[in-house]
């Protein structure tokens, strides 16, 4: 089984850890997520990570963290370094829910998986008119008329 180990600037990292175990409650041991505190320096980050990648002991991981460059990603690189595990940025919920999901599969699959949960997870939705109201005139300056 693959481990998902989150890493984002705090508190976002434990927030989707949270909301993936609110959908599946029974992954808390195949879910791990680590805040990186604006304070903290890099290095100090990097060696609260390892310690916690090592303490959840997983065969294999899927690192997922938020924005590419930035410091979670950066830890994320170092950390992954000699390990079996892949790299996703650009974190969402329906990338997470789709990856707990499919844990179970090889971490290939599993990357791909992840990447079309996050992109088929956003997409503009359209809003339609309030129903079974009278449009009103472009001149109409009725003050108590409230349709959006």
């Amino acid at each position: 089984m693959n481990g998902i180990f989150i890493i984002a600037h705090a508190p976002l990292a434990s927030a989707l850890r949270t909301c993936a175990l609110h959908v599946f409650p029974d992954s808390a041991a195949a879910i791990s997520a680590f805040d990186v505190q604006p304070n903290l320096p890099p290095e100090a980050s990097l060696a609260q990570a390892q310690a916690l990648l090592q303490q959840a002991g997983w065969p294999s991981a899927l690192i997922l963290t938020d924005v590419f460059g930035a410091t979670p990603c950066n830890v994320a690189q170092k950390l992954i370094d000699g390990m079996r595990a892949r790299l996703i940025t650009g974190v969402n919920l329906p990338m997470l829910l789709r990856t707990v999901s499919y844990r179970h599969e090889s971490l290939e699959a599993l990357v791909s998986r992840a990447v079309i949960g996050g992109t088929q997870g956003v997409m503009q939705v359209a809003v339609t008119a309030p129903q079974n109201q009278a449009k009103r005139a472009l001149n109409d300056q009725d003050y108590r008329d409230h349709q959006q």
